[in-house]
Order: structure tokens, then C-alpha cells, then sequence
């Protein structure tokens, strides 16, 4: 038995809601996408930013003509005390739960039938609400003991991939999971339903070694040093080759109701009106798919 993630709404193309915290570069790609192939069966019909001020939320929803919400995370917990929106407090968790709410509220006029968290920063549970895919910066088939080693946030998935000798790095999209307290356990833990063609490590001429040198030499974050620099331009090369060619092209099979999940909860993908098993599906740029 094999039951479909995401149902297929009938007699319209399925609306996403984007959401975007920073350069909305992935945001941009899933526009430019459905604008080129506008028979893709999906339509981003709302971009929603937690960071007003500093993101291009405004500027997409402008050139695209696509409605915004706007609902400031950082000014919300300011209002309320707090100079900081980690979950390290049951007081921040319990905020997290209210700023959620009035999200819940701001999107509840639009009809939305999923989510494309693309650099949304902050976690919240609307992935209660709504499917949501999320694209990540590593390689999350990549288990050493069950253990995802290249999950994390920013640069840690780049940075872990290089200091584990990997020769090459992939782009992931999950479906993204609901979460408990701090949202360590629940954190990069979905089904991994694509993942972008290898993109080749560049270490700029450092080995390994003297890479892993620099990061045991650290002491307090921010870090501005040698492996930072060299993860900071693989992940530039990584969005560009990885995810703007697999967010697209996963959203679009998913909104074609093309994943399921059997009865042990294993990924399956649906060609040819016949489900397939998989541990994942590849994307390469030249719109094939190879199941993995």
C-alpha cells in the first residue's frame, strides 16, 4: 500500500507559498521556473519573509506580482522582551509558538496547498499545517550509524563535507517534519525525495588536514577564517548547481503527486503510473531523473 505525500488538487494548478528569510535566490529560481514552464502543474502564489527589512521578499513580490506577508520574527520577540530568537528558553519556545500563530492567522486568507521553506530561517510549525519541502546545503542520504552527518544549518553541512574528505557535495530537498522543544531531534529528518547531480569540492588548493587544523583551532563564532572562506564559496557554487536546478524540479513532481511513502515509510516515486522504491531521486540539469 502506498500512500500519496501531497493529493493533487483537481481542475487547478497546486499553489506554493514560498518562504524566504535572506537573498530569496531559491525563491527567484522556483519563479523563473513555473514563468519558463508554465505547464509545470504548480504556481507560487505567495512569498512570505520573516525578515522585512533585510530580505528581498519585497522586491520579488514586486517584479513577479506575487501578494507578500510580511511577519517580522525579530521585532516580535523584541516587542516582548527578547533580544534573541534562538529556542534555548522555554520563554523563546513559548514566543516561537505565538509568532507562529499570528503566521498561521496572516496566511489563512491565501489558499495555499504546500510550503517551499527556501532559506527560511527560523523553525516553526506550519510544517503542522502544510507539507513543506525544505532544500539543504548537503547530502542528506549521507548516514554514518542512522545519523544524517552532513545535516546542520549554513555552513556546517559544506564545512562537515569537506573535513570528511568528500570529493563532491549535493543539494537535498526533504519533507520537512513538525518539531519539539529546541527542534534538534526533528532537524533536517525528513524523507529526502531529491537530491541535485554531484557538484565537484573546491579546497582551493588547502588539503584536508590543514582545513581541519583551522577548525580546531577555533574559539567563539563568528568565524572568519580559512575554512569558513572556502565553505562560504562552496556553498555559493552548491546553490547555483544544486539547489536552483533541484527545488524546482522537486516541487514541480511534487505537486504532480509523484511521492509516496509505502508502509515502512520508504520513499517511492511514481513513473509511468507504476510506484518504484527509492532511497531518493536524483536531478541533474538536463531535466533527467535517476532513482537512487
Amino acid at each position: 500500500m502506498i500512500d500519496d505525500i501531497f493529493s493533487v488538487p483537481s481542475g487547478r494548478p497546486a499553489r506554493a507559498a514560498v518562504f524566504m528569510s535572506g537573498s530569496g535566490t531559491n525563491a527567484e529560481a522556483l519563479l523563473r521556473y513555473g514563468s519558463e514552464h508554465p505547464d509545470c502543474g504548480f504556481v507560487v502564489a505567495l512569498i512570505v519573509t520573516d525578515a522585512p527589512e533585510s530580505s528581498r521578499a519585497r522586491a520579488l513580490s514586486a517584479q513577479w506580482g506575487v501578494p507578500l506577508v510580511e511577519h517580522d520574527i525579530r521585532a516580535f520577540y523584541a516587542a516582548r522582551g527578547e533580544s534573541a530568537i534562538s529556542l534555548v528558553s522555554e520563554r523563546r519556545r513559548a514566543l516561537r509558538k505565538e509568532w507562529t500563530e499570528e503566521l498561521r492567522r496572516l496566511l489563512a486568507p491565501h489558499t495555499i496547498d504546500f510550503g517551499v521553506l527556501a532559506g527560511f530561517v527560523p523553525l516553526c510549525n506550519i510544517t503542522a499545517d502544510l507539507p513543506c519541502l525544505n532544500v539543504h546545503p548537503g547530502d542528506l542520504t549521507v548516514e554514518v550509524d542512522g545519523r544524517r552527518i552532513l545535516a546542520g544549518l549554513h555552513f556546517r553541512p559544506v564545512e562537515s563535507a569537506i573535513l570528511a574528505g568528500h570529493n563532491s557535495l549535493r543539494s537535498s530537498v526533504i519533507l520537512a517534519q513538525p518539531f519539539e522543544g529546541n527542534g534538534e531531534a526533528e532537524m533536517d529528518s525528513g524523507p529526502v525525495l531529491g537530491v541535485s547531480a554531484p557538484i565537484p569540492v573546491d579546497l582551493e588548493g588547502e588539503s584536508v588536514e590543514t582545513l581541519a587544523a583551522v577548525r580546531a583551532a577555533r574559539t567563539h563564532a563568528p568565524y572568519r577564517d580559512r575554512l569558513r572562506e572556502i565553505a562560504a564559496r562552496n556553498v555559493e557554487r552548491l546553490k547555483i548547481g544544486g539547489d536552483h536546478v533541484v527545488l524546482p524540479r522537486v516541487v514541480e513532481d511534487f505537486a504532480a503527486g509523484r511521492f509516496g511513502l509505502d508502509g515502512g515509510g520508504r520513499l517511492c516515486f511514481r513513473e509511468a503510473g507504476a510506484w518504484q522504491p527509492c532511497r531518493t531521486v536524483e536531478y541533474d540539469g538536463r531535466r533527467r531523473r535517476i532513482l537512487l
